[in-house]
């Protein structure tokens, strides 16, 4: 193929051949389609700018697209000994006395079922699983944020929500996310649950994301933040082993449950 080749096309076919071998590299690329190097890091720039790839020294591997989301009642099977060994370690972190932010999704409800032995402690949340795992315990202080209820996460979302996120302060907050990549950091896919978590980010003095294997190098449709944005990951052994090493890096915190 001559290097002239409209990039799109190109590109197409640099994409379906990743997609058949997970990993390419640029000298595969220069000899496949007889271009520059500079023109086959261009190309690799450009797909892992559109999230098709991601970049790795000398070329670039496959990118796992997240799959759709299925409602959280449904969900609760899937990697049920992971989460709840992620929500145990995570619980962990939690001390007496203080003030946390418990976010939406299954595997922070098996973090927060692991905390009715805490003492005068307060968990603010907009997930209306936690706030039923968590009622009626004499030890435990529970707030609830309104808002718009999303029916398939039974969470609270949208303006009213991240009004009332602007008015408090917590010691940790403890959330989870659709994807996490290298390169494209933390992603969701529901755009308006995204910018309550943006919200839910700014509250804590810790940041603790609770996600289990199948989320890692995983990219999904909305931009959450960056990892930096996290101070621990909380997840199973089952993790890919490059990226965590690659956050300690970062100097963010891993617990391995």
């Amino acid at each position: 193929m001559s290097e002239f080749t409209p990039t799109p096309e190109r590109q197409k076919q640099i994409l379906s051949l990743l997609t058949r071998q997970g990993r390419l590299s640029v000298t595969e690329i220069v000899e496949q389609f007889s271009i520059s190097e500079a023109t086959a890091r261009r190309d690799l720039e450009s797909l892992a700018s559109q999230g098709k790839a991601q970049r790795v020294h000398g070329g670039v591997i496959a990118v796992e697209q997240a799959p759709p989301e299925l409602p959280i009642l449904q969900r609760e099977g899937e990697q049920a000994d992971e989460k709840s060994m992620i929500g145990q370690a995570a619980a962990e972190l939690v001390n007496d006395g203080e003030t946390v932010f418990l976010g939406s999704g299954t595997t922070v409800l098996e973090t927060a079922k692991n905390l009715r032995e805490r003492k005068n402690l307060t968990v603010i949340t907009n997930s209306l699983p936690v706030l039923n795992a968590l009622a009626g315990i004499k030890e435990i202080t529970v707030v609830s944020l309104g808002g718009q209820l999303r029916e398939s996460e039974l969470s609270f979302i949208g303006h009213i929500t991240e009004q009332a996120l602007a008015e408090v302060r917590v010691d940790k907050v403890i959330m989870g996310a659709r994807g996490l990549s290298l390169e494209h950091g933390l992603t969701n896919d529901y755009l308006q649950e995204t910018l309550t978590d943006r919200a839910i980010l700014k509250i804590g003095h810790e940041v603790i994301l609770v996600a289990d294997h199948s989320k890692v190098n995983r990219v999904s449709t909305a931009l959450l933040a960056p990892l930096s944005s996290m101070n621990t990951f909380v997840t199973d052994s089952k993790a890919d082993k490059k990226f965590i090493q690659a956050l300690k890096k970062q100097n963010i915190k891993v617990v391995i449950a």
